[in-house]
């Protein structure tokens, strides 16, 4: 009877969905990424004056995701990145 229940809860529980997208982002996050001197500038401009809301700074910048722009600035600006 135990085990019934417990079988019951378990399938009762939620599982975590994984798309594409989540998958896609954890391949591409360590790729380099090219930005044009005045894509680099608008970025920085952009971050003194909003902070890290990388969707406002991505509206600003033609053909570019937030997210790509976050990843951009976390690789220029790490400790980490500049080693390599």
């Amino acid at each position: 009877m135990d085990n019934t229940n417990r079988l019951r809860r378990l399938q009762g529980r939620k599982q975590p969905k994984f798309t594409h997208n989540s998958e896609e982002v954890c391949s591409m996050k360590w790729e380099f990424i090219n930005m044009t001197e005045q894509e680099e500038d608008l970025i920085f401009r952009m971050y003194r004056l909003v902070g890290d809301r990388w969707d406002l700074i991505a509206r600003r910048v033609v053909g570019r995701e937030a997210m790509e722009i976050e990843r951009y600035w976390i690789m220029r600006n790490s400790d980490f990145f500049s080693q390599k």
